[in-house]
């Protein structure tokens, strides 16, 4: 049983219990997400497709974790003008686990099988917060109040000059 869907612009063919990498959705880790853009569900003998999606099915998952893909570096360059600019791009993504498929408002996962699935991604997202929580220690205490000093005054920049106007006429002082 598999079912494809759509979010961010692209189509995943995901079934239950498997782990999907999407961009980056608003949800956190352990968060359920549902997603209504369903455009085929298949079982082992009978195959809904969409037009374009298929009405009453869904997509249930659970948040395991963020991430970020690789960083891709891109130079743009135009020859004999001396244009060159490089930027960079790192895309912001959502691990999920696949719990639950639905047509027609059923669930055609079996409970038992369905419930599996939700407990392993659940203690999946609790290995997440604790690894993330571990890594934040100390940061997550706040420090104690220091007091503030007067703020310094600062001389002129080294090689600024001053300026004095004197009777219409703007005359350097060395």
């Amino acid at each position: 049983m598999y079912a494809v869907i759509e979010t961010g612009g692209k189509q995943y063919r995901v079934g239950p219990g498997q782990t999907v990498e999407v961009e980056l959705l608003p949800a956190e880790p352990g968060n359920e997400v549902a997603f209504d853009r369903v455009l085929l569900v298949s079982t082992g003998d009978e195959t809904l497709v969409g037009t374009p999606t298929v009405p009453g099915a869904r997509v249930i998952a659970t948040v395991i974790r963020e991430g970020r893909g690789p960083k891709i570096i891109v130079f743009r360059y135009k020859s004999k003008k001396r244009y060159r600019r490089t930027t960079g791009h790192r895309q912001d993504y959502i691990y999920l686990t696949v719990t639950d498929i639905q047509a027609h408002g059923q669930s055609l996962v079996a409970d038992e099988e369905r419930k599996r699935y939700e407990r392993q991604a659940q203690r999946a997202a609790n290995r997440f917060e604790a690894k993330l929580l571990a890594q934040l220690g100390d940061e997550i205490v706040a420090p104690e109040a220091a007091p503030i000093a007067p703020r310094a005054t600062t001389a002129p920049a080294r090689g600024a000059r001053a300026t004095t106007k004197t009777a219409g006429t703007l005359t350097a002082d060395a």
